[in-house]
């Protein structure tokens, strides 16, 4: 059994993490996002997940491009892995293979991509792209990643698919430790299916343990099909909040809830409603979700990191213990809250993951 690795939510947009007027200390600007780096990679933390977001959406007003910040943040850090996320369709993924291999080569190999198949209609729309029915989205994000992988491992690519046509392309530098980790997220079929062909990680939305289990052991059971198996990993969101009692940490949830922007929070259920529409299950990755769940806009309260932090703590192990590789966090007040969880919660889940293995 593998220790678990953890990522937090780089706040590349405003308004931070939740959909609520609450009050927070968290900036989206450059300066900020390189102070939180920094902790984040003192304190212990493996990754960072930089969004992709192009067009204001609940209530995210200003937004910095994600691999153009993975860039700067690779220069002022050593160690910690960049995740760029990417929309398939507002990139061409000849051209995006180049600017992966660029930032792995930059940071000496901490190059990370999350592939994004995407549900903001108006985003597409806006720049003039063709809007797919949901299914293809997912066919044409799995044609981005088969061009991304011979890109990066072949000496020129030729590819024809419905999608992309790469005539006997090249690409060097390559990156500098073999192929950078393609992650993805998604809960339909066809986003499990891809998972199991393509990614090799699966970004699952907030959930109960039992969600998690469904997930996890569908897209098992569909990478056994394809004979990859072993080659599938998995990660689940949270948003976290430690505090000294329990009672303080319901207490901050209750009040991002009470504050929430009510109007931003329909509209993006509004938003989703109609990207779920068109799936074949008729439901999208957020189906499910109550109103409160929506204020943290991946479900990230739905996964229970919410107490001191030994409580905290043990419900990543039980996370663990179902099958989970890696915990993204999200944050209130980021600077303290990053700090807090890396140097209370991150050292007792190594603890107690020493005892497991013993």
């Amino acid at each position: 059994m593998t220790n678990l690795k953890f990522a937090y939510w780089v706040p590349n947009v405003s308004g931070g993490l939740v959909v609520s007027k609450l009050p927070q200390r968290t900036g989206w600007d450059f300066e900020s996002n390189k102070r939180y780096v920094q902790i984040a990679e003192e304190v212990g933390y493996d990754y960072a997940l930089l969004q992709t977001r192009f067009f204001a959406s609940y209530g995210a007003e200003n937004q910095l491009e994600a691999i153009t910040l993975a860039s700067a943040l690779a220069s002022v850090t050593e160690k910690i892995n960049l995740i760029s996320a990417v929309h398939p369709g507002l990139w061409h993924p000849g051209v995006y293979a180049k600017m992966i291999a660029t930032l792995d080569n930059i940071s000496q190999g901490r190059a990370a991509l999350n592939v994004v198949s995407g549900w903001f209609k108006q985003e597409f729309i806006g720049y003039g792209e063709p809007w797919l029915e949901h299914d293809e989205r997912y066919r044409r994000s799995e044609e981005f990643i088969q061009v991304l992988k011979s890109m990066w491992t072949q000496e020129a690519t030729t590819f024809k698919g419905d999608f992309y046509r790469i005539n006997e392309a090249p690409l060097l530098p390559k990156p500098v430790n073999g192929r950078p980790p393609i992650f993805q997220g998604g809960n339909s079929k066809a986003a499990r299916r891809m998972a199991a062909k393509y990614s090799d990680w699966y970004f699952m939305n907030g959930n109960t343990l039992e969600g998690f289990k469904e997930q996890i052991e569908d897209v098992k059971a569909l990478a056994k099909a394809e004979g990859r198996e072993n080659e599938i990993k998995f990660a689940a969101n949270g948003f976290a909040i430690v505090r000294d009692t329990e009672e303080e940490a319901v207490q901050q949830l209750r009040d991002i809830v009470s504050h929430a922007d009510t109007e931003a929070v329909e509209g993006f259920k509004q938003a989703v409603a109609e990207a779920g529409q068109s799936t074949k299950e008729k439901s999208g990755m957020w189906a499910n979700s109550s109103f409160k769940d929506l204020v943290q806009y991946n479900d990230g309260f739905k996964t229970g990191l919410i107490g001191t932090g030994e409580q905290v703590a043990e419900r990543i192990i039980a996370l663990k213990e179902i099958g989970i590789d890696l915990v993204l966090t999200g944050h209130f007040h980021y600077e303290e809250d990053l700090r807090r969880f890396g140097e209370e919660v991150i050292p007792l889940v190594k603890e107690q993951e020493a005892v497991l293995t013993v």
